[in-house]
């Protein structure tokens, strides 16, 4: 990535892109590879290739696997180690985007903060040095980051977020986690296993609200079988050197994980100048083909507000492209059953309508519901050791048609992904259900779970 070595400097280009993350460096490649001129600003180096490679998806997942193969090792050295291969993988990707745009001629990479002087000017700055970039279009692709409460303490050196602490200096004996949603999850299941005490505060009454009964109580059994605490009615007031204070109690820990939510990267962008509204939140405010309030200006990933995952960014990527160089008919309505994973061991993963939700539409299903460990169909859990969890599929009664699922068990990353695509295509329940799989797999629980839905239909 090249510095900005001209103050003076002014570049016009056909295609500004701010922010390395998935939809930009894939629209980067896509027009460049077409000869469209391509600028790509990043302001952080580390940040090469978007978040996801860098502090998201790939190193949370990649230190979650190494938590669970910790078996009898030494966990203070067994984390250095984790973080210490985290870290090379992190590196070997970042290497790799950033070759993959070096060698596109038409593509120029820039390290410096974008700020809007304009609505199609931008106005990059580098230390004590400017560049002045003009485009006809624009894609701003900034992301988010940890939101931060204001509360006293929280910028103590024990204190975490989502980023800093997969490069925490010693393995904390006691971790508090602040907060109760699927990040908090998801960093809860892996410190647990790479040996601290766990404890999660959850500020409302109700640990997984937004789950179904019966999935919440299995989440909480697996959490709580490898000996993570949920604290409920736990909203923090203070955080100190050596803990948490809640109106509940003091919780002592030696780090703090605060996860609490985040917020839109736009901060340094100065919107107003390019006539781009946002909502009362921060995130741009975009229509169905991703545009912004400002013409020839889209906004793609995090920061406008969707679903906070990459494969959302990368579609987004193609809902700009088919107005850059396609029909224009792609739009973010066309996404249906889209499924998302939540990594504690083992993984829950849903797509489409929960069983709460059905209900308070007024939809019309029928359940099928089992538990991993009665599954006789299944031994793929068995043979791994890891039978928590459950499998539970909401049908249509009328149609056959699939309306959502949560698969809860080894491999539901996967698994939902072949429900995801049969809720898209129309497949049946009982086609799903009448299914030849492979064996053993986690798969194949669909046959024997669908076939608890009621006769009849």
């Amino acid at each position: 990535m090249t510095g900005i070595s001209d103050a003076t400097q002014t570049v016009d280009t056909d295609l500004l892109v701010i922010g390395w993350g998935k939809a930009g460096k894939t629209l980067a490649k896509d027009l460049g590879s077409r000869g469209r001129r391509v600028v790509l600003v990043e302001r952080d180096d580390t940040f090469v290739g978007g978040s996801c490679i860098n502090v998201a998806c790939v190193p949370t997942k990649d230190l979650i696997d190494s938590a669970e193969h910790r078996a009898d090792a030494e966990p203070a050295a067994y984390l250095r180690q984790a973080i210490a291969s985290r870290d090379s993988l992190v590196a070997r990707l970042r290497a790799a985007n950033r070759a993959m745009l070096e060698t596109v001629e038409a593509v120029t990479l820039i390290s410096g903060e974008a700020s809007f002087v304009g609505p199609h000017r931008v106005r990059v700055r580098a230390g004590d040095e400017t560049l002045e970039i003009t485009a006809e279009q624009i894609v701003i692709n900034t992301g988010s980051s940890p939101l931060l409460p204001e509360l006293p303490g929280i910028d103590g050196p024990n204190v975490h977020t989502s980023q800093s602490i997969q490069h925490i200096a010693a393995l904390p004996e006691r971790l508090a986690i602040v907060g109760g949603g699927f990040i908090a999850m998801e960093f809860a299941s892996m410190f647990a296993a790479f040996g601290s005490q766990v404890v999660v505060l959850e500020r409302s009454p109700r640990f997984g609200a937004g789950l179904d009964d019966d999935v919440r109580e299995a989440v909480l059994a697996a959490l709580t079988d490898r000996g993570v605490r949920i604290l409920t009615d736990a909203a923090v007031e203070s955080i100190d050197q050596t803990g948490v204070n809640t109106p509940a109690g003091r919780v002592d820990a030696d780090a703090v994980l605060v996860a609490t939510g985040r917020r839109p990267e736009t901060a340094a962008l100065n919107l107003d100048a390019a006539g781009i509204t946002t909502d009362e939140r921060g995130f741009i405010v975009v229509d169905e083909r991703l545009a912004t309030s400002a013409p020839g200006i889209w906004a793609a990933g995090d920061v406008n507000g969707g679903p906070q995952f990459t494969y959302i960014s990368l579609d987004d990527y193609r809902v700009i492209a088919s107005q850059l160089v396609g029909d224009g008919s792609r739009t973010t309505a066309d996404r249906s059953a889209v499924p998302n994973t939540t990594f504690i061991t083992p993984p829950l993963a849903r797509v489409g309508l929960s069983e709460r939700e059905a209900r308070r539409q007024g939809v019309d299903h029928v359940v099928a519901v089992k538990n991993v460990a009665d599954i006789a169909a299944m031994p793929r859990p068995k043979i791994l050791g890891e039978t928590h969890g459950l499998i539970k599929v909401l049908v249509d009664p009328g149609t056959d048609l699939v309306l959502g699922a949560t698969v809860f068990c080894t491999d539901a990353q996967e698994v939902i992904n072949l429900v995801a695509l049969a809720m898209r295509a129309g497949v049946t329940a009982t086609q799903l259900r009448d299914g030849i799989w492979t064996h053993p797999s986690s798969t194949e629980a669909l046959n024997e779970v669908l076939a608890t839905l009621p006769t009849g239909r």
